[in-house]
């Protein structure tokens, strides 16, 4: 899995917007200096996301969150992978006994998938967007979350479902000499029927 912490609130994020031809696009705009953060954690090869919104990113959050991870995925090891923000290797954090932290190199965000979920919220759910306050963010980036998970539900689905087929059809067709290189193997944990 891995780990990330985002940022929201009142701050308006002025983004590009459609408008017709000749008409300039208005988008209300606000500075509020009040922040909620989120936590997240993925397993992008299984299709599974968890989160919590919390109210600060300290010590005592991250131990918040990596309880609620440890209870959520109790059955598993978890290994995580964390960047390297100070309460993420301070000595006060309690790590769960069915957990691993790995820290990935200073300074290379783009090697964690998290990030882009806080792309996905800040360009779908709050661009262009002055919200009277915080619980409306908050509840914003719930329903961002929400349609997120729902989507790694459906996509994880549909490779499975691609999967089958592709298995068919190849029982099906004679195979030319060479021709497996061009095959990628997608694993598939869960399983899934066309009914669905």
């Amino acid at each position: 899995m891995a780990e990330d912490e985002g940022c929201f609130g009142r701050l308006s994020i002025p983004r590009r917007a459609w408008a017709p031809p000749g008409i300039r696009p208005h988008a209300p705009h606000q500075v509020i200096r009040e922040y909620s953060y989120v936590y997240a954690a993925v397993a992008p090869a299984e299709g599974k996301m968890t989160s919590l919104i919390l109210p600060s990113a300290d010590t005592e959050m991250m131990n918040l969150f990596l309880e609620h991870v440890s209870s959520t995925y109790a059955k598993y090891f978890v290994l995580m992978q964390v960047d390297q923000a100070g309460w993420h290797v301070t000595k006060d954090l309690t790590i769960p006994d069915n957990m691993r932290l790995i820290a990935q190199p200073a300074y290379s965000p783009e090697l964690n998938p998290v990030e882009h979920i806080w792309e996905e919220l800040r360009e779908k759910q709050l661009a262009n967007l002055a919200l009277p306050s915080l619980d409306d963010v908050i509840d914003k980036v719930c329903e961002g979350l929400n349609q997120l998970e729902a989507l790694t539900t459906i996509y994880h689905t549909g490779v499975c479902l691609t999967k089958q087929a592709m298995a068919e059809v190849e029982t099906h067709v004679q195979r030319l000499i060479g021709l497996e290189r061009w095959f990628v193997d997608i694993s598939c944990t869960t399983s899934a029927s066309p009914d669905t």
